[in-house]
């Protein structure tokens, strides 16, 4: 009940929103020097958190919960009329969940790809991304220059300001030779093509928001010692190192990562620290990894209570070891995602987190030590499926 409480009395939240990244160790974010450049955008990106969080988080799931009870219902009520529905490929429609149905099965998705911003679930539904700016299309796979990237590069398009729709001309592998900058009101929409972020650095959204990551293959990340970097077209300064992170979100706010499979980066698959909220991770695809999902990177920051996330739709696979999310401090709905293996255990939690896991499929491995759902979390609502290996 006292959790309960916390979340239905938010006033101390509001504080701690406006209080957000005031004690941030500059190293920690990647920046050598907070100029005035990146002061401007932490204070925007404090705004953006404050105007996101959600006083009664049990609107944000309810609402979800909605969503899927009538894209379910209505699935079940067309019968045969459904294996009737084709994709523009002729096949059977493959829309699983309200997500996908709200693009996936429209035979004119490719030319109208804009139409995905209004199709974002839970706490990132206000990710919108690039809507309503041109289309950039990434025809180079190089990232040799960091300080003056080519235009026709993935990291030309991710820094440039405001609203940008990011597509690909083919399938590609793209070498990151340092951590990729994400600026807010972008998209990064892989539809179409077969995309590799791969063998070197990661993508980071920082002080920013409003962010589409989509459709992308994310593996075998590695750290990068950082230096000079430009971070939009008017801007460049130091950066440190970076850990190594699949997709990392650092003071981000409004984010949306769907369809992305990920697996073997050297730090974590998807990392959502220093107070960023307003985030949807759906319909992923995480194998061969160790700490897979990291929210809230401190037991000592205590800022982090206004994160507010929804993981949904998500395959945890083959490799895995823990962290299916490991969280901290917010509030987090694990919903109708599919855990098919891990060796320590899926959930994770300290510092007070309020974990809301509605509708997962947790299939234990042949390990009984193996068998824990859940470590370590003091408010817990739990209504999911559990099989034991022996029950398959």
């Amino acid at each position: 009940m006292e959790q309960r409480l916390r979340w239905s009395h938010p006033g101390s939240l509001v504080v701690v929103a406006a209080a957000f990244l005031a004690s941030a160790a500059v190293s920690s974010a990647g920046i050598a020097v907070l100029d005035e450049h990146w002061q401007k955008r932490k204070e925007l990106a404090e705004a953006s958190a404050r105007e996101a969080y959600r006083p009664d988080p049990y609107n944000v799931t309810n609402s979800f919960n909605i969503a899927v009870h009538r894209a379910t219902s209505l699935r079940r009520e067309m019968g045969e009329k459904k294996k009737k529905k084709k994709t523009k490929s002729g096949g059977p429609c493959k829309a699983t969940n309200p997500i996908d149905k709200c693009w996936r099965c429209r035979k004119d998705w490719a030319t109208d790809r804009q139409r995905m911003a209004r199709c974002a679930r839970g706490f990132g539904h206000l990710a919108t991304g690039g809507l309503g700016g041109r289309i950039y299309v990434v025809s180079d796979p190089g990232d040799a220059d960091v300080l003056n990237p080519r235009p026709g590069t993935l990291r030309w398009g991710a820094i440039q300001t405001g609203p940008l729709w990011i597509i690909f001309a083919r399938s590609m592998i793209i070498e990151l030779t340092q951590e990729l900058l994400v600026s807010s009101d972008k998209t990064i929409d892989g539809r179409g093509a077969q995309v590799r972020i791969a063998n070197g650095g990661g993508i980071t959204v920082q002080f920013a928001r409003n962010v589409i990551i989509h459709n992308l293959h994310v593996h075998d990340v590695k750290h990068t010692m950082g230096g000079m970097m430009r971070d939009s077209p008017t801007h460049t300064g130091p950066r440190t190192k970076a850990d190594g992170d699949g997709i990392s979100l650092f003071g981000a706010t409004n984010v949306w990562i769907d369809h992305i499979s990920m697996s073997n980066c050297e730090d974590g698959l998807v990392d959502v620290v220093q107070s960023s909220t307003g985030v949807t991770i759906s319909n992923c695809h995480f194998t061969n990894h160790n700490d897979v999902m990291l929210f809230g990177a401190s037991d000592s920051y205590p800022q982090d209570q206004v994160m507010q996330i929804t993981v949904a739709f998500n395959h945890f696979g083959r490799g895995l070891v823990q962290r299916m999310p490991r969280c901290r401090w917010g509030f987090f709905h694990v919903v109708n995602n599919d855990y098919t293996h891990w060796l320590m255990y899926a959930i994770g939690g300290s510092n007070a987190p309020a974990i809301i896991s509605q509708g997962n499929r947790y299939i234990a491995p042949p390990n009984m030590a193996a068998k824990v759902v859940l470590y370590n979390a003091e408010f817990f609502l739990f209504s999911s499926l559990f099989f034991s290996f022996s029950n398959l």
